[in-house]
């Protein structure tokens, strides 16, 4: 009997190697090369027959009408470009009590209801947990079809039984390919299984969501083979001990990338939250230092976004720059850039950075607004409440505009805000808004912050 041969192959990138190693060599990661078993190709075996091929000119493509199924949450929807395109596969990803199955039992209802074929195949739980959480969500009578396996012969089986117009499959790493070696979860299984998966829902033209999991750092898991076979991804972020949850597309073959959809999870599910226009402003006093407001464009919504800032001495030789919802490496650019170019004295200071409500900040139009908190924090100063700050900062200290500023200003006008600060090349309308335009970051801080507090105690008198 031949010996079985193996290769290994990487669940990060999907790098093959012909033997084992501890590190992959293409992405550098450490554990991440899995061996798996190689099926030979049948000996003697005929060649398969080359099929019929041709090209079409691409102006005599027929030009089908975008027809989408829409979900029912007008969040989920926002998202996917306008709901969810037949014979297109969505990846959804989260972390474990994100929302995942709540927010796929919700849409399966409501899609269910409009009087499409719905089959919801669970292969992590049981027929009696799913009838429970759609009995707390309220969704029991929609006419959703369930099917809990997790062979995917018998996923395709009950498919081609059923025919449905939109297939969710819960989850993509519990699924087992039986002509597939190895585990599920594995990267032959995953691969294979969505591969197969997405080839059926080709076929069939039918709108599919696989449930994917995520790792120890936030990355899809699997081969990232998987995010290249399936045409949307779409990742739901949130802590579990808060309500906010927010749906995020990272790839869209079919609408805009970044979109951002808001939920709140309560007690009968994820409830879409239709003006998020100040979701992500806190509740701050106006005499508190150390907060600034911008204009976060998110996709293709402007969000008011609180940054707030503390600072505290230490003694430390190496002063400590935390961040949350925000890029750490750019919040140390920043901080730099405050001490040299506006005199902010950071040198024997811890600083911390945060966002409110959970939400993540990347884009360069929260830099002087991160500035300012950060300034006001240092020099005991605060920022006006009813002001936004817009634009980048550069390592010199000059303010640049932002994409979008005119939007960002309407956005920020109809939400009650009354001043704006904006770099000085800006020479787009007002809105109603009262601007004050500044040139660099030293003269930004100083017309919108109160006068700074002396850092040395005042003398004795004699």
């Amino acid at each position: 009997m031949a010996k079985a041969r193996t290769r290994a192959r990487c669940t990060s990138c999907d790098h093959v190697e012909p033997r084992w190693v501890g590190r992959c060599p293409a992405c550098g990661e450490w554990g991440t090369v899995e061996e798996e078993a190689v099926t030979p190709a049948a000996a003697g075996s005929t060649p398969t027959a080359r099929p019929a091929a041709r090209a079409t000119p691409l102006h005599e493509v027929a030009a089908h009408a975008d027809r989408r199924v829409a979900s029912g949450l007008d969040e989920l929807d926002r998202v996917l470009g306008g709901g969810l395109v037949p014979g297109s596969v969505v990846l959804l990803g989260g972390e474990p009590g994100a929302g995942k199955s709540t927010l796929l039992l919700q849409a399966a209802d409501a899609i269910a209801r409009s009087g499409s074929t719905v089959l919801y195949v669970s292969a992590e739980e049981s027929a009696g947990q799913v009838r429970l959480r759609a009995e707390r969500l309220g969704v029991l009578d929609g006419g959703v079809l369930l099917a809990t396996h997790a062979d995917l012969s018998a996923v395709t089986h009950v498919v081609e039984q059923h025919d449905p117009g939109v297939l969710i499959v819960d989850s993509i790493q519990t699924v087992r390919d039986p002509e597939t070696t190895g585990v599920p979860g594995g990267v032959g299984q995953v691969r294979d299984c969505a591969t197969a998966l997405t080839r059926l829902a080709k076929e069939r033209a039918m709108a599919t969501v696989l449930v994917g999991h995520v790792t120890k750092e936030g990355a899809l898991a699997g081969p990232r083979v998987l995010e290249h076979l399936v045409d949307a991804v779409c990742e739901l972020e949130g802590d579990r001990h808060h309500a906010l949850r927010l749906l995020r597309a990272t790839k869209n073959r079919f609408g805009a990338v970044g979109e951002v959809g808001c939920f709140e999870m309560t007690g009968s599910g994820l409830t879409g939250v239709v003006d998020a226009g100040r979701l992500f402003v806190g509740d701050t006093h106006d005499d508190t230092a150390g907060v600034a407001v911008t204009l976060a464009l998110e996709g293709h919504r402007p969000l008011a976004s609180e940054v707030q800032a503390l600072v505290t001495h230490t003694g430390a030789p190496n002063p400590r720059r935390a961040a949350s919802g925000l890029d750490g490496q750019r919040v140390q650019l920043l901080a730099a850039v405050c001490q040299e170019r506006a005199q902010v004295n950071l040198r024997e200071h811890d600083l911390y950075a945060s966002t409110v409500g959970g939400l993540r900040l990347a884009e360069p139009a929260v830099d002087l607004a991160l500035c300012l908190a950060i300034a006001s924090a240092r020099h005991g100063g605060t920022v006006p409440r009813d002001l936004v700050a817009l634009a980048e900062v550069g390592l010199a200290g000059e303010l640049r505009l932002v994409t979008q500023t005119e939007r960002r200003l309407a956005e920020a006008a109809r939400l009650g805000f009354r001043r704006a600060l904006v770099p000085s090349a800006y020479d787009g309308g007002a809105h109603g808004l009262t601007l004050v335009q500044e040139p660099d970051l030293g003269r930004a801080i100083a017309a919108v912050t109160t006068p700074r507090r002396s850092d040395v105690a005042s003398p004795t008198p004699s």
